[in-house]
């Protein structure tokens, strides 16, 4: 039996429950702007291209961070480790901007904020932006990148929840994720 909802009658809430069954790494995307640093929790993150190494990640129209990526033409993305579920919330917040970095290891690459302890970064030149509906989605020529060796189990978000790859543990989410 089919469970399948009209495009008429389906809303915001509906959409959000079948993107929650696609499951995503979480990153943190920050860059350095005018007004110093700025940083978010992003899932909506993809490779593009191959030649040349380009990304794609998706802003909110209104976010600061997207601000100080146009302000300074370049970002960072830091794929999160299983065991930075409190820094992918504190990024998820609408904190000032400071009090996201206030406690978080943090090294500049090529002028904008990576984030320590990751499984892994890219630092990207903003190429272009294209708006799409509420968002923006950003495209980035990746710069220079790292990889922690180790290859440490990702944070990944599924069904509004985290879940640990090494032992397939979910961890019930207390707030509202990325």
């Amino acid at each position: 039996m089919s469970s399948a909802v009209a495009a008429e009658t389906f809303d915001s809430p509906d959409f959000r429950r079948v993107m929650s069954l696609f499951p995503t790494g979480v990153t943190i995307l920050a860059s350095a702007g005018d007004h110093g640093p700025a940083g978010m929790t992003v899932n909506s993150i993809a490779s593009l291209s191959l030649e040349p190494t380009l990304i794609m990640v998706g802003f909110d129209l209104q976010s600061r961070t997207l601000r100080a990526v146009r302000e300074s033409g370049r970002f960072a993305v830091s794929f999160l480790s299983r065991h930075q579920e409190d820094a992918c919330r504190t990024f998820a917040s609408k904190l000032p901007e400071h009090e996201k970095f206030a406690g978080v290891r943090v090294e500049l690459r090529y002028g904008v904020p990576v984030i320590g302890g990751a499984v892994a970064w890219l630092v990207c030149d903003a190429e272009a932006f294209h708006e799409g509906g509420d968002h923006v989605i950003g495209v980035g020529r990746v710069v220079d990148m790292w990889r922690d060796p180790r290859e440490p189990a990702p944070l990944v978000f599924y069904r509004s929840g985290y879940w640990n790859l090494d032992d397939n543990a979910r961890r019930q989410a207390r707030a509202p994720g990325p």
